[in-house]
């Protein structure tokens, strides 16, 4: 199937010509006819897009202490020394505020000294201060 050149003798059809093969199309043909080729770029309005980007908020929350979260601020090193002389009893528990795994520790002698192995451990890697 072979496809001819887009013809008229109407004046008021304004033609335009290919400008890859110079075949006459519409005026407002953007794709060839004859060869397939872009004739022009396509015509699309772009929105008009207005960024105001005027965040000033600031935070205004006086509780929090800190990156680590809110609490009461403990020194790492005074906890580390309860936990390895008095770990078995709990005393490191009790200086964090947490009276009832203070207790729990007290009695079971550091849940059989696993409890204040693993509080050891883990106070041995948190930040100096601490928040609890």
């Amino acid at each position: 199937m072979t496809q001819t050149a887009f013809v008229s003798n109407d004046p008021a059809i304004k033609t335009k010509y290919c400008k890859h093969c110079a075949a006459t199309i519409h005026a407002d043909a953007v794709i060839c006819t004859m060869c397939g080729l872009q004739v022009e770029e396509l015509k699309s309005a772009q929105p008009n897009i207005v960024i105001n980007n005027s965040n000033v908020n600031t935070n205004t929350n006086t509780n929090v202490a800190g990156v680590y979260g809110a609490g009461k601020q403990k020194n790492k090193w005074v906890a580390l020394a309860l936990c390895f002389f008095l770990g078995v009893l709990g005393a490191h528990r009790f200086y964090e505020g947490k009276v009832g795994t203070g207790i729990l520790y007290f009695f079971t002698w550091g849940i059989f000294g696993i409890g204040a192995l693993i509080d050891f451990f883990i106070l041995l890697f948190k930040p100096n201060p601490y928040y609890v």
